[in-house]
């Protein structure tokens, strides 16, 4: 068979044509089998929960996080995905991160509102804020919560009463009101540390006005005594007898076995109605040797 030199450019240019298509054709075909394991995500969903629950069974919570995330990003319609959202708020917080924990607990409520363990969500983010000051040093390094900042106390308890508030009928209320009593407590006895402060810095009338807040706003709890014995003593030392005297009958009534008061219901204090009590190395002294301590306050039963 003859074939021409002026037919050879066109079937040069025909051949190419026809080795493009084919290299693309096996192209596609590897692509196809690449993406085989999408086909079926029911397998690969599972096998990635699964996983995050080992982490979640072995406490290794920042591979349980990277795990569950992951999981609701490649199928975030997926059978699994809720209950990861779940389980992500419970790894970020054991993982001490406690912001995204509450982050993840808002995105919960705000997508899935209606969710039978929507609950659990706001639950766990009073959980959150309560242990907000919390690192794993705190375990070890005994510290008293009546003298840090109470920001983080306060909107546990505003979370905590959410939770009782919309629903009084979880599983988590009753941990949430056993936990609201003692934020409340604990509260109360700030209020008492702070009073104490100012007794130290001469600030008399600032810390009987923290005595009265106690005792008007923290009602049964236990700091109430010792806010009656902070409004006496401020008020003794602000001249103000009648006040001092109402109060002191107030706390014999309710309070007689304080350690503020003597047998006789009198009140006990290095400051007196009847003014500063010296000892006598500091009489002797001319006031340079034993001084009056500033009254302090804080009768909490000792650990």
């Amino acid at each position: 068979m003859h074939i021409s030199t002026t037919a050879l450019p066109d079937l040069v240019e025909a051949l190419k044509h026809v080795l493009i298509l084919l290299l693309s054709l096996a192209l596609c075909g590897c692509a196809s089998n690449d993406d085989l394991p999408d086909l079926a995500p029911d397998t690969g969903e599972q096998d990635m929960y699964e996983d995050a629950q080992r982490y979640l069974r072995n406490n290794n919570y920042e591979l349980a996080v990277e795990s569950l995330q992951l999981l609701e990003s490649r199928y975030p319609f997926g059978k699994y995905a809720e209950q990861a959202q779940l389980e992500l708020i419970y790894a970020h917080y054991n993982a001490y991160e406690r912001e995204a924990a509450v982050e993840a607990a808002d995105r919960f409520i705000r997508l899935h509102p209606q969710h039978p363990n929507v609950d659990y969500a706001y639950y766990m983010k009073g959980l959150a804020a309560y242990t907000g000051d919390d690192d794993i040093f705190s375990r070890f390094i005994p510290t008293d919560e009546a003298q840090r900042d109470t920001s983080q106390a306060k909107e546990a308890f505003a979370e905590f009463a959410q939770l009782l508030s919309r629903y009084p009928g979880s599983p988590y209320a009753a941990d949430a009101k056993a936990r609201m009593t003692y934020l409340r407590n604990l509260l109360a006895r700030h209020e008492i540390s702070v009073a104490n402060y100012y007794f130290r810095r001469g600030a008399y009338m600032a810390a009987a006005n923290r005595g009265r807040y106690v005792v008007e706003n923290f009602e049964r709890t236990p700091a109430v005594a010792d806010g009656l014995a902070v409004m006496i003593q401020g008020y003794i030392l602000l001249g103000m007898d009648n006040l001092a005297k109402d109060s002191i009958d107030v706390l014999a009534m309710n309070y007689p076995e304080h350690p503020s008061l003597n047998e006789n219901g009198e009140f006990i204090s290095v400051y007196t109605l009847d003014g500063l009590q010296h000892s006598w190395i500091n009489r002797a002294s001319f006031g340079l040797f034993d001084p009056p301590k500033p009254p302090q306050f804080d009768n909490r039963p000792k650990i």
